[in-house]
């Protein structure tokens, strides 16, 4: 590809993510389980179960409950609302009027991926500044990186489960009620509310096998006071990465541009 066809491409791939912002922006009921919702949880949360400190490393309530909420929240924009925005647009037809378009169908995908990826960095954004100046929570500089990479790949491969999950809904109605019925237990179980420790060990077992807790771990680590480097666990990251692969397989072969009930 030449400099200025990579250049074409990038400028139509923030076109569409543009396009998709707006998108979601618009939507009321996204912006407010996106980037409202983490929020309310760490004021509940706190309010209600006090700033004691849980789990083994004897954090503070609130430096547990932001990176847990964090990963929360950059689920809820890749992986929650895609599903259910995709199923919504593959029904109602309009993902195979975008495919008859001369954009090409890689662009469409690319740019909603990165408005996806764009809104989950910056929920967790506003959601680690609240936590540090209404809770103390304190973030090492040090760390920033490994939470930005994590928050990334994490989103990355939501993003890609979401496309690939969506293949397995048949119709709009069913996707939110889908969604909730795989997401809301493994919230529980992979320490994103409460610490794992707490949970039997049949339970952290069942939970080491999927992404929510290795999204979470990893964002945990970077804000556990004792973590030295750059806040990076490379073993969650390499789940992630296998379920980011075990996605695209399933996308490439399942995914439709045609509503089912066609």
């Amino acid at each position: 590809m030449t400099t200025a066809a990579a250049r074409g491409s990038g400028a139509l791939v923030l076109h569409q993510a543009r396009f998709d912002l707006q998108g979601f922006l618009r939507n009321r009921q996204s912006r407010f389980f996106t980037l409202i919702l983490p929020l309310l949880f760490l004021v509940i949360f706190v309010s209600v179960f006090g700033n004691n400190t849980v789990g083994p490393q004897g954090v503070k309530a609130s430096t547990y409950y932001v990176p847990g909420l964090a990963a929360l929240a950059i689920i809820a924009a890749s992986f929650v609302n895609l599903v259910i925005s995709v199923t919504m647009l593959r029904e109602e037809g309009i993902l195979k009027r975008r495919r008859a378009t001369p954009v090409p169908a890689w662009v469409l995908i690319a740019g909603r991926t990165l408005m996806t990826v764009g809104v989950s960095l910056t929920t967790m954004t506003v959601l680690i500044l609240v936590g540090r100046f209404a809770y103390g929570v304190h973030l090492q500089a040090h760390t920033i990186p490994g939470i930005v990479f994590t928050a990334v790949v994490g989103s990355v491969t939501f993003c890609v489960l979401a496309y690939a999950f969506s293949t397995f809904i048949s119709n709009e109605d069913a996707a939110q009620p889908m969604v909730q019925a795989v997401m809301l237990p493994l919230y529980f179980i992979s320490g994103v509310f409460i610490p794992a420790v707490n949970l039997p060990s049949w339970l952290r077992h069942v939970a080491e096998v999927f992404p929510v807790q290795h999204l979470a771990d990893g964002l945990h680590h970077a804000f556990d006071p004792a973590t030295t480097g750059v806040g990076i666990v490379w073993s969650d990251i390499g789940v992630l990465a296998l379920w980011c692969a075990i996605g695209v397989v399933v996308a490439l072969r399942r995914f439709s541009w045609l509503p089912k009930s066609a």
